[in-house]
């Protein structure tokens, strides 16, 4: 056997090794979309089925096709390790950074719990951080993903569900009804357990009987509004529907009068969570979803400086979010 054919066989096993892994890691990194799941166990396949006909021997392929399909698995292999990274970071953005600045809140009183003026103000529980974003003005952002550049931006993250996963955008793809600066998008996706954050003649509000009517009113003052899974309403869980994951969780709060995010500081079962945030006496909540990819969020700290909390911004998330500050 000659050198090269040895380093082909190395390859080969190394490629199947790394596919069989990164399929693996698609699991755990729950990253639940079926084209991923479609993609990855192609991969597996087409390494295998090289390293079959390799360890068979190439030389015994007696037509031209047979070759050429032979030198096309052979190609395949060098999809796996972009593929491979690509899941390796989905696996690595479940995991929540550490908010270094941020104020210790274990023994505080929740009723401290409050924002500075004129800066992003970040607690942590232990349990959770607790971000108050320094704004004057809350919108939805579609399609166009914002800038961290644009230092209007004080808090940027994913918002309403996506019904199907798309890499063209449209408003009708998005779950709920939803409004982005005066304009009303009405969707067929709504669902009973719906409620609505809006924000429009500089206040926010949560509404959990009639989340419609509250979007359309948002559009009609110029405001903005989308619409996600109630957690709680006035004080009380209203949470209808199971996440038995461990995971990072987010949730767009009303604390203490005030607007804030709340992110477990790492995985947790969801109703550890939950009870987090009824401890902190969390007035009304909406659920954020924090899938892979789609927890992709930043926020502008007290020095000015973007803290990256998650990464990884997936090409099929088309809604973000955002706090901003006057310029």
């Amino acid at each position: 056997m000659s050198i090269r054919q040895r380093i082909s066989g190395i390859w080969l096993i190394s490629m199947s090794l790394l596919a069989l892994f990164a399929f693996t890691c698609y699991f755990v990194a729950q990253m639940w979309l079926s084209i991923l799941r479609t993609a990855y166990i192609t991969l597996v396949i087409l390494q295998v089925t090289a390293l079959t006909v390799y360890l068979w021997g190439p030389e015994k392929l007696k037509h031209r096709w047979q070759r050429i399909l032979y030198r096309l698995l052979y190609a395949s292999s060098f999809f796996v390790i972009p593929a491979f990274l690509f899941i390796f970071m989905g696996l690595v953005s479940q995991y929540h950074v550490r908010i270094p600045d941020s104020i210790p809140a274990k023994s505080m009183a929740v009723k401290e719990i409050l924002p500075m003026e004129n800066r992003t103000t970040v607690y942590d529980t232990g349990t959770v951080y607790i971000l108050f974003p320094e704004y004057s003005d809350v919108g939805l952002v579609c399609e166009t993903r914002p800038s961290k550049s644009d230092e209007s931006v004080t808090w940027c993250s994913g918002a309403a569900f996506q019904h199907d996963i798309s890499l063209g955008f449209s408003h009708g793809n998005i779950d709920g009804d939803h409004a982005v600066d005066g304009v009303l998008y009405e969707s067929p996706y709504n669902k009973d357990s719906f409620a609505a954050f809006t924000f429009a003649d500089g206040r926010f509000s949560f509404e959990f009987d009639d989340p419609s009517g509250a979007v359309r009113e948002a559009a009609e003052k110029g405001g903005s509004g989308f619409m996600q899974f109630g957690l709680i309403r006035n004080g009380e869980s209203v949470m209808g529907i199971s996440r038995p994951r461990v995971r990072c969780y987010r949730t767009l709060v009303e604390l203490n009068g005030h607007l804030c995010i709340i992110d477990s500081v790492r995985m947790i079962q969801f109703d550890a969570f939950m009870e987090e945030l009824q401890r902190l006496g969390v007035t009304n909540a909406l659920y954020m979803d924090m899938g892979a990819g789609w927890n992709y969020s930043w926020y502008r700290n007290a020095a000015e400086k973007v803290v990256t909390l998650f990464g990884l911004p997936v090409p099929w998330s088309h809604n973000w979010v955002v706090f901003r500050k006057q310029p």
